[in-house]
């Protein structure tokens, strides 16, 4: 069975589920395998469960366990196209690469702009501010939360419209921890425009070094300029991505003063961001309150704005979108409970975002203000000096409460801490489940609380303690 003739399967039944534990009737179940999976095991089951067709690479077991199958299913001999003359079966050479290329299959078919969106921070903030704006004007299919690798790429195109309005658009982001990703998915995502939010100081334990980093962020650009009306829409200040878009149409956007399509600037933050705004041809200020935590967010809505422009959004409904996108997914997100009131940034973290954080949480006043910093996964070499650079730079915040967590952190609690006047208490904690237990015998009250760390740390499970 080919690309084409799947791709006619697929058009029947255009849902796709890889998780036998949400198989919509008549939706196609990709069995996908991984280091603890193997999704062949359970495609006669995702069949019972209600999917109309399974693609496997490896016959599936005939468990007993399993309810009677229906006929089509029994006996017939593998031929490529399933197992009997009906069968719902799909057997290939490769689940993953039939997925990828479905999806750059049906991508193809779609006659909208495709935006690709990348970079190592704000990448997702920006691709939803950008959705939210277009969203005034297109219908836009963007990027669900940050399903921005090889499965979900695929499966985000997937869901790209059959229709041919002239109304559609598409937001997709794309993430990388190792060179030729982005390349890849470029490959698969064919854009007409991309943008690269920035380029920063994570994933290096894949990279090799931030100079890895720029180059496999900037595959993106390699890409667009073998398209032949292919621009990118570029941050003007960026001293790493202006001299890697040399020679590309760009439409630039940055700070005031310099004469970018679209340039900005933030007038106070206090929490929340208020910017204002402007195109190139305009004399007056577009002022925007925001419910935006953290100033670094200014080249986020300010790439929202140029992408919005270009694409024939008003000022006005650009003002719209940005003063009503509400953050969520732990991102800068502003939490009051019944006894403080939190920042969580708990997501994600590098050097370059956890910097960022630092320096945005020292712009706002509060009485009693304290931070929670998880440590900075997939740092490789370089991580010791990172979190040193955190911890002397947090030390300098005059934060009553500094409190550290994670096996990385931690490693610093037996050097000598020189700063110590600024901070009445600097607490070290191995993971999570410590804090957790402090909070439960002795509870914050009256505090700001900056709860920033990547991932794994899981500081995501705090505000509930708090």
């Amino acid at each position: 069975m080919d690309i084409a003739e799947l791709y006619e399967i697929f058009r029947a039944h255009p849902v796709i589920t890889t998780d036998t534990r949400q198989c919509p009737k008549g939706s196609i179940f990709f069995a996908l395998k991984g280091e603890r999976f193997n999704g062949n095991a359970f495609a006669l089951q995702a069949l019972e469960a209600g999917c109309a067709y399974a693609v496997v690479d490896e016959d599936p077991p005939q468990e007993p366990s399993y309810p009677p199958l229906t006929p089509t299913l029994k006996g017939g001999e593998w031929n490529g196209k399933g197992v009997g003359e009906e069968g719902r079966l799909i057997k290939v050479d490769d689940v993953l690469r039939t997925l990828q290329e479905l999806a750059h299959y049906h991508r193809e078919q779609f006659r909208g702009p495709v935006i690709q969106v990348t970079g190592t921070n704000g990448k997702t903030t920006t691709k939803e501010l950008m959705a939210a704006v277009l969203g005034e004007k297109w219908h836009v299919t963007f990027t669900q939360g940050n399903l921005n690798n090889h499965i979900g790429v695929p499966r985000t195109l997937l869901t790209l419209p059959f229709s041919s309005e002239e109304n559609e658009i598409a937001v997709i982001e794309t993430g990388a921890n190792h060179p030729g990703e982005i390349a890849f998915l470029c490959d698969i995502v064919d854009p007409d425009c991309g943008l690269i939010t920035n380029v920063g100081r994570a994933h290096l334990e894949g990279f090799g070094s931030f100079e890895g980093v720029i180059a496999t962020k900037t595959e993106l650009y390699a890409c667009l300029r073998r398209k032949k009306d292919g621009f990118i829409f570029l941050h003007g200040d960026n001293e790493h991505l202006v001299p890697k878009a040399e020679g590309l149409k760009s439409i630039r956007y940055g700070s005031a003063g310099h004469g970018y399509c679209v340039e900005g600037e933030v007038v106070e933050c206090n929490p929340f961001v208020k910017m204002r705004w402007r195109s190139k041809d305009e004399a007056d200020w577009h002022e925007v309150q925001t419910q935006l935590i953290g100033a670094y967010n200014i080249d986020n809505m300010l790439a929202a704005a140029a992408v919005g422009l270009h694409f024939g959004v008003a000022p006005e409904q650009i003002d719209h979108a940005l003063g009503h996108y509400a953050p969520h997914l732990g991102r800068s997100e502003l939490k009051r409970t019944e006894r403080n009131t939190l920042i969580v940034d708990a997501y994600n973290a590098n050097l370059t975002s956890m910097t960022a954080a630092l320096d945005n949480f020292r712009q706002i006043p509060a009485a009693h203000k304290m931070a929670v910093l998880g440590e900075m996964r997939e740092l490789g070499a370089a991580s010791a000096e990172a979190h040193r650079q955190v911890m002397e730079m947090a030390l300098t915040l005059g934060l009553e409460r500094l409190w550290l967590v994670g096996e990385e952190m931690s490693k610093l609690a037996n050097e000598q801490i020189s700063k110590l006047t600024n901070v009445t208490e600097v607490r070290f904690f191995h993971n999570v489940e410590e804090v957790k237990a402090e909070l439960a015998g002795a509870p914050l009250t009256d505090f700001l609380i900056l709860i920033k760390g990547s991932n794994g740390t899981h500081l995501y499970e705090l505000p509930e303690y708090m």
